[in-house]
């Protein structure tokens, strides 16, 4: 035994001169000091970097067996389910992982968006994420065509079709996309390389980002920079708590993959593509829906393209549009907490509304639900400001807190708010 760990200190210490890899791992990992507030919100980073390795994984070995031809793209799909030993697992994991992912992902964003977590210092951070939700979006919809049934084959020939709204240059842009005049062979075998790269960068992605956070270090709760003393290491803590959290994470995403494996795959998915027949209501994934139904909100097609794009590259302004100096987020601020939760109901309405046919009075509510939507981001600045103004005369709020509404309110308004604030 003890010759054992002899030869592991010695085979450690060879590396180590010629590697800092025990350095790295203790600075960055083992050792890296983490607020010890942290919840469990906090878990879905660590569940998110789990998915995405797993999309990885999964999508090599189905890469094995499937082939991108619009000839056999379906009947491989077939033999992965029903020949492949394992196939039919291997393919529901990547399926409802897809579904997953995103999840986790919209969660960990909701977190941050609660918390004020995009807030100086953490910009960078914060823009890196959107960097990566955006690449997360073109390998979805990418890889939505491969199976090549019929929702594939349609929704792939109406979104790319959307680019066709672009001046000038639009039906280049959809030629360029599409490889064709429409829809076909060239389009799915493009698609299919996209969609095996993609993951790889968002893997890059995922490292900037972690490295904007260890620079920046972990927001928390409180919002407030802890002291020193009030951080502890990372492991086994927080390992710990990640790994208890991805168990109860696994719990309910196996049960989705064995016994409902079919619950986010559009029945008419399961039936071949046929470029002449098109299906009663094309639907994107659930994970598209509320921009969708933006989309569909605006009777322009340019108009709804821009609403669409806007929708979600809109987010990347949070930092400048929320001027309040409150930490905490909406923890502290009653005003921002009720824009937050209306903006939840919000985006779930255009969910619901983007997955029904168009028409009635569904029409109306998803315009109404869209004009929501980015007046909760128009009307922010303002309400932050008041906010801070309105806090600064609490006196419940933590000593830091009040600090910092102070210094801002006195710097904005001048001496005559140090007045008001007493």
């Amino acid at each position: 035994m003890n010759g054992t760990m002899s030869k592991r200190k010695r085979l450690q210490k060879w590396i180590d001169l010629r590697f800092p890899l025990t350095r790295f791992v203790k600075h960055e990992l083992t050792e890296y000091p983490t607020p010890r507030n942290l919840n469990y919100w906090w878990n879905f980073g660590f569940l998110a970097g789990f998915m995405l390795v797993m999309q990885i994984a999964t999508g090599v070995f189905l890469t094995m067996h499937y082939k991108p031809d619009a000839a056999e793209a379906f009947n491989s799909v077939q033999h992965i389910m029903r020949d492949v030993n394992y196939g039919w697992l291997i393919r529901y994991l990547h399926s409802t992982g897809a579904s997953a992912f995103f999840a986790v992902i919209f969660i960990h964003m909701a977190r941050t968006l609660y918390y004020g977590s995009y807030r100086a210092p953490r910009e960078l951070m914060w823009w890196s994420g959107q960097g990566l939700l955006i690449l997360l979006m073109a390998t979805a919809f990418m890889g939505y065509l491969l199976p090549w049934g019929q929702m594939s084959y349609w929704g792939a020939q109406v979104i790319t079709s959307l680019f066709g709204a672009t001046p000038v240059i639009g039906d280049q842009i959809v030629i360029w996309l599409r490889g064709d005049f429409s829809v076909g062979d060239d389009t799915l075998t493009r698609f299919f390389s996209l969609h095996y790269l993609f993951p790889f960068l968002i893997l890059m992605g995922v490292v900037l980002h972690l490295v904007a956070l260890h620079t920046v270090k972990s927001s928390n709760p409180s919002g407030i920079t802890l002291h020193a003393q009030d951080n502890i290491p990372f492991h086994p803590y927080f390992t710990i708590k990640d790994f208890y959290g991805l168990g109860l994470f696994l719990i309910v995403f196996c049960s989705f993959v064995f016994f409902m494996p079919e619950f986010f795959i559009e029945p008419d998915n399961n039936i071949p593509a046929n470029p002449l027949q098109t299906p009663a209501h094309i639907v994107p994934e659930w994970y598209f829906l509320p921009f969708y139904a933006i989309l569909r909100s605006i009777p322009d097609k340019l108009g709804g393209v821009i609403a669409m794009t806007l929708s979600i590259l809109i987010f990347a302004a949070m930092p400048f549009l929320d001027r309040c100096k409150v930490p905490g987020g909406a923890q502290y601020r009653p005003i921002y907490r009720v824009m937050f939760y209306v903006f939840i109901v919000d985006v779930l309405t255009l969910g619901y509304i983007g997955s029904q046919p168009p028409g009635g009075v569904l029409t109306t509510v998803g315009e109404f639900a869209t004009f929501i939507y980015f007046a909760s981001f128009i009307i922010l600045p303002f309400t932050s400001q008041w906010e801070n103004r309105l806090l600064a005369r609490k006196k419940d709020l933590p000593k830091e807190a009040l600090k910092l509404i102070r210094d801002e309110v006195e710097e904005r308004y001048g001496d005559s708010a140090r007045e008001d604030m007493q």
